[in-house]
């Protein structure tokens, strides 16, 4: 059965189909010998890019992972810090993050070789919810709840409002809600008030949820966009 290029091209590379438009675009896509057109349909025709052939696939695979504290998100070590990639075994080492947690964040990070399902968890028009939980270096403030709640602090890259909702007692440990994913938004609203995060794990992430992974354990998980 004919299968749209961009569609057929976001599968076997794990790229979005945006990407596979920017692509075919570019000139970069060759079907069955000639120059792949926006818009056009495949079946068996052997698809190249950049002059090599792109092979078909079974499926995309989706994995949960635990992250734990002290692990980066890329794939090459920094220094004498070790990847997330070193906790998996080698079939999934292919996989690309669904967004990141710095080295210092724990908590539930998604990987998968799907380029849509990425784009659509990751990118701003979606507001994929992410929870966290936080604890800070001291008491947060009553106005400083109501400023990050309710008016937002301003940060170099925009204004940033968070959910906000306390655990336990004292005035330490946070459940924050946002749908947003600027680069260290979290740590950076609470630095500009003057606390340090000294803890931040992921408990969720759109529909998924960490539920009872453990530290470092991870799992294979159904699509879901």
């Amino acid at each position: 059965m004919p299968t749209r290029l961009n569609k057929e091209l976001a599968f076997r590379l794990g790229v979005s189909r945006r990407e596979a438009d920017e692509m075919i675009a570019a000139g970069r896509v060759v079907v069955g010998g000639e120059k792949a057109r926006i818009g056009m349909s495949v079946e068996n025709e052997e698809i190249k890019v950049d002059g090599k052939a792109v092979q078909p696939r079974d499926k995309f695979t989706y994995l949960a992972l635990n992250k734990p504290a002290g692990y980066v998100s890329s794939r090459a070590r920094q220094g004498d810090t070790p990847t997330l990639y070193e906790l998996l075994p080698e079939k999934y080492r292919g996989l690309k993050t669904v967004g990141r947690l710095d080295k210092d964040s724990s908590g539930l990070l998604l990987l998968s070789d799907d380029g849509d399902f990425t784009f659509a968890m990751t990118h701003p028009k979606f507001q994929k919810m992410k929870v966290y939980e936080v604890g800070l270096d001291r008491p947060l403030e009553p106005l400083h709840q109501q400023m990050i709640g309710d008016f937002g602090v301003d940060l170099t890259d925009g204004k940033s409002r968070l959910g906000l909702e306390r655990i336990g007692e004292g005035r330490k440990k946070w459940r924050v809600t946002m749908s947003e994913g600027r680069n260290r938004q979290v740590r950076r609203t609470f630095g500009a008030l003057g606390y340090t995060v000294v803890k931040l794990h992921r408990i969720q992430f759109g529909k998924y949820a960490l539920g009872g992974l453990k530290e470092g354990e991870f799992q294979e998980i159904d699509e879901g966009k």
